[in-house]
């Protein structure tokens, strides 16, 4: 029986999609579902910090942080979408790498800050990927996380797990990633709620947290990492 690898098959899905996300990826950073997270992102990290994009697709994000000033290297597990991350970012200064976000070749605390928006969901375990956050970025450094709400598409992808079928896609729930980043050294500092225009006309502000979650397309984190200074340290 031939074995599953996550990875490899992760790789295949979106060197396939990589063109179909690439004619849409300009627009969800400009106006769509992802044009407030770098101003969002800004609030919290320093310009001029090092900052990695993981599962960086085809370096839209990228290229938006580094016009903002920061020093960016990107990471995605498709070989397609880090030929096509480069050729957007052939003016700036962002770098590029194929590599899988749980396993990644920085050392311990040489990252200011990481970018993971819809990401976490493509891994076969995203507890490993906040663990390996937490290892390349600096105490009290950042993470800004987007989790895919329970009223965004991309969900179907995870249905046929109950089926047993190895499906490629492991969606949560914002509310559940919340507690497994609190539980494993994170603390959340600041959340960015992003919802279908459907829901325009529902009065959310005084609606609790867990509520807005539960209407969201999108939830964006803004993560400090806990863990102790000297932690990983020679």
């Amino acid at each position: 029986m031939k074995t599953f690898n996550w990875s490899a098959e992760a790789e295949k899905l979106w060197d396939e999609n990589s063109e179909s996300w690439n004619s849409k990826s300009r627009e969800m950073w400009e106006e769509g579902s992802r044009k407030d997270i770098v101003s969002f992102f800004e609030k919290y990290v320093n310009k001029g910090s090092r900052v990695c994009d993981l599962g960086c697709g085809d370096g839209y994000g990228s290229y938006k942080l580094a016009l903002a000033g920061y020093k960016v290297t990107g990471i995605d597990v498709s070989e397609e979408m880090i030929h096509k991350a480069k050729a957007l970012n052939a003016d700036t200064c962002a770098e590029f790498n194929k590599g899988d976000i749980s396993c990644l070749s920085f050392e311990e605390n040489s990252i200011d800050a990481v970018l993971a928006i819809n990401s976490l969901e493509w891994t076969e375990s995203p507890l490993d990927v906040l663990k390996e956050m937490q290892r390349i970025v600096k105490p009290e450094g950042r993470a800004c996380i987007g989790i895919l709400g329970p009223t965004a598409a991309p969900r179907v992808n995870s249905y046929r797990r109950l089926y047993n079928e190895k499906v490629i896609c492991n969606t949560m729930m914002p509310w559940e990633f919340e507690a497994l980043a609190q539980e494993n050294g994170w603390v959340k500092i600041g959340e960015l709620g992003v919802y279908k225009k459907a829901s325009d006309h529902l009065s959310k502000g005084s609606l609790p947290v867990n509520l807005k979650q539960s209407l969201s397309f999108m939830w964006v984190f803004m993560l400090e990492n806990m863990k102790k200074k000297g932690m990983g340290e020679e």
